[in-house]
């Protein structure tokens, strides 16, 4: 029987959420294999002189523990 694990990582990108969302998974394969899925927990922006300067992510990675 496969075990998931779930970690929960925060992103950000200038350009969008879409890019935000890609650069947790980016940095998360880095280090964990066998990715599933990536839920979005959370969306938020930073503004700054009365324009969104940066858009985050708050995301539950979910992968497969691998059974040696």
């Amino acid at each position: 029987m496969p075990i998931v694990k779930v970690i929960e990582v925060i992103a950000s990108s200038e350009k969008g959420f879409d890019d935000a969302i890609q650069n947790a998974v980016t940095e998360v394969s880095k280090t964990v294999k066998n990715i599933d899925s990536v839920y979005v927990k959370d969306f938020k922006v930073h503004v700054k002189d009365e324009k969104v300067s940066s858009y985050g992510v708050i995301c539950k990675v979910s992968f497969r523990v691998i059974d040696k």
